[in-house]
């Protein structure tokens, strides 16, 4: 999905400058339209945008689609910020104060209080945030301008380190996204920003586009970012019903899921243990000390058979009722086992859940132990089988309605840690040729 996010400067409501941004979009072939001051009055009906459906949102924080797509949940917590649910990720839109550098200070604190509320979903921060991030990124003349305080900026650091977000345009030669002569000297800022959950920032693209404030065609003041992102948008059929994570995962879950996504399909028939879990006896359970086990993600359990065999408290647990291992009521157990699950959900906030769900049922100083299909395999997978590209993966097979992505061991890692869980000391590791693994622990406390 390409998502443009820009400051329109309340220009929406003039017929030249629509246009021009109709034309832009249909250039780029955007998606969805994250605006900031997009017209005003702040509350009059939103002027229609051709080939796009609105939102939600007012003259402060606004929202389009395209005609195609079904139109996302949008909600206001407050004038400066929109919560927007693209599918998977949770979008918040802001526009800070433009004035007040304490004020921009204080917002800052309460977008923090927001995204770590979030509790790990995978998060995009855009807009305009009316700040340079570093001294760099704001001039007056050539002099590095005094407009962003030294507390904005500490703010910022604080909402990027506990958020886990990377600033997505901060090259080493800034992008200017808004200049303006002032006193007869040119002030120039970095303000339009993106940021992005870490683990996601190999799968999106970030592109400023000085474009639409310079030349004939020209229609705000600030530049757009440009944001390609690994979301397939929900096609707008007022049919299409969605399922919760509930049915991956046993637990409750507002997390967006396709009802045509059937995980299960993947499953092997196996008449003996897979190589991974006989990995695991053979070189995990007298290192960790390991007297029971939970194979989370089981599917027909031959699995747990090879554990019981080996004197191990195996237990199983499948989301699909007819493989016959309902969750499990007890919890506490040493390891916990995810062979092949999470390279077989349809985003990034599945994984995490599942994760999270996994470890809930590992004692504190337990370990989880993942292992996935790497992206090699995948990729020469879906080219020798023609998958269709979906997320940030492929329909291996749609008419099954199954999904695959190759995951390596410092993308189950980035996951891991947003699931709260560590790399395990020793760094332990399993022969397991051709795909990829991490063993993880459950911190005590």
């Amino acid at each position: 999905m390409l998502v443009a996010s820009i400051n329109l400067n309340r220009r929406l409501g003039a017929v030249g400058a629509r246009s021009n941004l109709a034309a832009w979009l249909r250039e780029h072939g955007v998606n969805t339209v994250l605006a900031q001051e997009p017209f005003k009055p702040a509350d009059r009906k939103p002027p229609s945008l051709d080939g796009f459906t609105f939102a939600g949102g007012d003259g402060h924080l606004a929202v389009w689609t395209s005609e195609d797509i079904a139109p996302p949940a949008v909600s206001s917590p407050a004038t400066w910020v929109q919560r927007v649910e693209l599918e998977w990720l949770l979008v918040l839109q802001v526009h800070l104060d433009a004035y007040a550098g304490a004020a921009r200070a204080s917002q800052l604190a309460e977008l923090t209080a927001m995204a770590t509320a979030e509790d790990g979903r995978p998060l995009l921060l855009c807009g305009d945030f009316n700040l340079a991030p570093r001294p760099e990124d704001g001039l007056f003349g050539t002099e590095t301008s005094t407009f962003t305080t030294n507390a904005e900026r500490r703010m910022l650091r604080q909402l990027t380190l506990r958020a886990g977000l990377v600033d997505t345009t901060a090259e080493t030669a800034p992008a200017f996204t808004f200049e303006r002569v002032f006193s007869g000297k040119p002030s120039r800022f970095r303000c339009d920003l993106a940021l992005l959950s870490d683990h996601l920032a190999a799968t999106a693209t970030v592109t400023p586009d000085a474009t639409v404030r310079t030349g004939e065609r020209a229609f705000t003041d600030h530049s757009a970012l440009l944001i390609d992102l690994p979301v397939t948008g929900q096609a707008a059929d007022p049919g299409d019903v969605l399922f919760a994570l509930s049915e991956l995962t046993g637990k409750d879950s507002a997390a967006p899921a396709r009802r045509e996504y059937q995980p299960h399909k993947t499953a092997m028939s196996r008449q003996g243990p897979s190589p991974a879990s006989r990995a695991v006896t053979e070189h995990l359970i007298g290192p960790l000390r390991v007297r029971s086990v939970l194979d989370h993600g089981c599917g027909r359990g031959a699995d747990i058979v090879h554990y019981r065999s080996a004197g191990l408290d195996a237990e199983g647990f499948d989301p699909h009722e007819a493989f016959g291992w309902p969750h499990p009521e007890r919890t506490g157990f040493d390891l916990v086992t995810s062979m092949f699950v999470l390279n077989v959900l349809p985003d990034p906030w599945q994984r995490i859940q599942v994760l999270k769900d996994a470890a809930s049922f590992a004692r504190p100083g337990g370990h989880i132990v993942v292992v996935t299909r790497s992206p090699e395999e995948i990729a020469k997978a879906a080219a020798d089988g023609g998958w269709d590209a979906h997320h940030d993966g492929f329909w291996s097979s749609r008419s099954k309605g199954t999904f695959q992505r190759g995951i390596d061991s410092d993308e189950i890692m980035a996951l891991a840690r947003r699931a709260g869980l560590a790399p395990t000391a020793g760094d332990p590791v399993l022969p397991l040729p051709g795909v990829c693994h991490a063993v993880l622990t459950k911190p005590r406390t």
